[in-house]
């Protein structure tokens, strides 16, 4: 049976949360479901691997049973009281498969008809969910429809309603424009008149602030002209001191020159003193080297003669004329008759001491002008 919607209408359809509120409950009972035939799979596996266990032990059990079945030795070579034991052995071996084959008989039955209710359950349950799923899908068709719909519904609805406030906005609009055209017309006049009325006061407020710009600048100006001759006094008193500060430090300038050219004069005058006393000095050495050539050359001429005389009188002794050799011939010596002139212009005068030269004139005296 499929699942009522169940939804309260609302202004534009039904109501949203309600609509996410069932889908999100169908989403669960599908995760639900879904866990449901997830659960019964895997205990259907092991159930079935279960029954695989089951067998395995009743073929184990089946074999000890059979090798316990087989007699070791033949009865007949055996005693009274070991055949009664082997037939008791052999009786209780027999019941014991006898109840291990019922006994697994029982459990295969069992795991069968378990294995049998529980695929019977798996294929209920499979065709539960799948009756349940068809069964949602449809409903989930059916509510995308309906929703498809009453969008549409809400969505022409709202077209008429929008072209309609179009409408009435378009109304609003032009009778707002014509407000809007009369309440400027009005403002604009009252506008006109105000600024008619602040020209005038702009005007005669204009006016006063020229006159007291006026009365500001006349200020001003016999303020600039005080200022003025403030300063040119300033500048004609501090030109005055410059002139004087001038005339000192050339004063001063002055009196350092003649200092400095006297103490030049002085050593000048030193130095050509030192000079006249170094020429003196080697005058005097020069004289007396003359002194001393003179008397070395008056005995060699006398030393000559004496030897000329005796060589006269040799002469004379012997009677001829002997061979005098060229170098004790008398020649004129050039020592024998130069003589040493000292010109005046060589040999300066000694002087007792230089003369000053005279003090430079005093420069004119500075005046201020």
């Amino acid at each position: 049976m499929p699942l009522g919607a169940g939804f309260d209408v609302a202004k534009r359809g039904y109501s949203r949360a309600q609509v996410d509120e069932h889908l999100e409950r169908l989403d669960a009972d599908l995760k639900m479901l879904t866990a449901d035939r997830d659960a019964a799979i895997g205990q259907a596996g092991d159930l079935a691997r279960q029954l695989e266990t089951a067998r395995g032990e009743i073929a184990d059990l089946r074999g000890q049973v059979d090798r316990l079945a087989q007699p070791p030795t033949s009865v007949e070579g055996l005693s009274e009281r070991l055949q009664r034991m082997l037939r008791l052995a052999q009786d209780e071996s027999a019941d014991t498969k006898a109840r291990a084959e019922a006994e697994a008989g029982h459990i295969r039955a069992k795991a069968e008809t378990d294995a049998s209710a529980m695929r019977a359950r798996y294929e209920q349950l499979l065709n539960e969910l799948d009756l349940r799923r068809k069964e949602m899908e449809a409903e989930h068709r059916r509510v995308l429809e309906t929703a498809r719909a009453e969008a549409k519904d809400i969505t022409d609805k709202a077209k008429a309603e929008r072209d309609k406030l179009d409408a009435e906005s378009q109304q609003r609009r032009t009778q707002v424009e014509e407000d809007f055209e009369i309440a400027m017309a009005s403002r604009r006049t009252e506008a006109m008149h105000a600024l008619a009325e602040q020209e005038a006061a702009s005007k005669a407020e204009a006016a006063r602030r020229v006159r007291e710009a006026t009365e500001d600048a006349a200020a001003i100006r016999a303020k600039v002209l005080e200022e003025e001759t403030a300063a040119k006094a300033d500048i004609e008193r501090r030109q005055r001191e410059s002139v004087a500060d001038a005339n000192k430090r050339k004063q001063d300038s002055i009196t350092e020159a003649n200092a400095r050219l006297a103490e030049a004069a002085d050593e000048a005058r030193r130095r050509v003193r030192q000079a006249t006393e170094e020429s003196n000095r080697r005058i005097t050495q020069a004289t007396e080297r003359v002194e001393a050539l003179r008397k070395v050359r008056s005995s060699l001429a006398e030393q000559v003669r004496t030897a000329r005389t005796a060589l006269a009188e040799a002469t004379h002794v012997l009677g001829d004329k002997p061979h005098v050799p060229a170098d004790l011939k008398a020649k004129p010596s050039p020592d024998s008759e130069a003589t040493v002139q000292i010109r005046k212009a060589d040999v300066p005068k000694a002087t007792s001491g230089a003369q000053p030269s005279p003090r430079p004139a005093a420069a004119q005296k500075p005046t201020g002008e």
